[in-house]
């Protein structure tokens, strides 16, 4: 099983934190579905008591940035995410931002596909998510897409608020283990790509069962 330490950090603003300081990972496992462009991807993750920090570097090509609004369907542009289950006894969180800093987020239940989506979904309220900090490198719209190689970054501050009303008291204090898993997507691009930081066994992201462990640290 892959896993990550995640680094303690004091409580401070994002804007103000060093990622320096965490350990760093990189997304090496790349979908055969893929096309020729396999981006560079490398995340940088820290903790405190009651927040997550985490950086994602992408050395890129052909991005593309078109979705705007909470819950767009962002994976079809230049796409990060970050899925997270704190609990081995609940479901999961799917974090997706594109380049531009737009947010899909739910608590999934059940990944089962139906015709109406997943089998027990539920989108993330706005009024969680605006206690999500979303800092990133790219302007809101990139359009037309950029075929040039470039690098951007997009940086995160998740409370922990934002997950307890599905998940109870949570905590991130040294010796806690959780499971996760880091991906980039661009569905809609000039040229799709599917890569992962822990493999998945198919075309499929919503795979808990792929999750690596992220170990928290002093």
């Amino acid at each position: 099983m892959k896993t990550y330490t995640i680094n303690n950090t004091p409580a401070q603003p994002l804007r103000s934190v060093d990622f320096n300081t965490a350990g760093q990972g990189t997304l090496t496992h790349i979908r055969p579905e893929s096309s020729d462009h396999h981006p560079g991807v490398r995340f940088t993750f820290l903790h405190d008591t009651r927040n997550l920090y985490l950086q994602f570097t992408v050395n890129d090509r052909y991005v593309r940035v078109i979705h705007n609004g909470l819950q767009a369907p962002v994976y079809k542009d230049s796409c990060v995410e970050f899925f997270v289950k704190p609990k081995p006894d609940c479901g999961y969180f799917n974090f997706e931002f594109n380049a531009g800093g737009a947010m899909l987020a739910n608590y999934i239940e059940d990944p089962t596909r139906t015709p109406a989506g997943f089998k027990k979904s539920t989108p993330l309220p706005a009024e969680l998510c605006t206690k999500i900090e979303i800092i990133p490198s790219l302007p809101r719209t990139v359009n037309p897409e950029i075929s040039d190689p470039l690098t951007w970054t997009l940086s995160l501050k998740i409370s922990l608020t934002v997950m307890e009303p599905f998940t109870g008291p949570l905590t991130c204090t040294p010796g806690s283990i959780w499971r996760g898993n880091f991906y980039k997507c661009g569905d809609e691009t000039s040229h799709p790509h599917w890569l992962s930081w822990s493999p998945v066994k198919e075309l499929n992201f919503h795979a808990p069962e792929c999750f690596g462990e992220l170990q928290f640290r002093a």
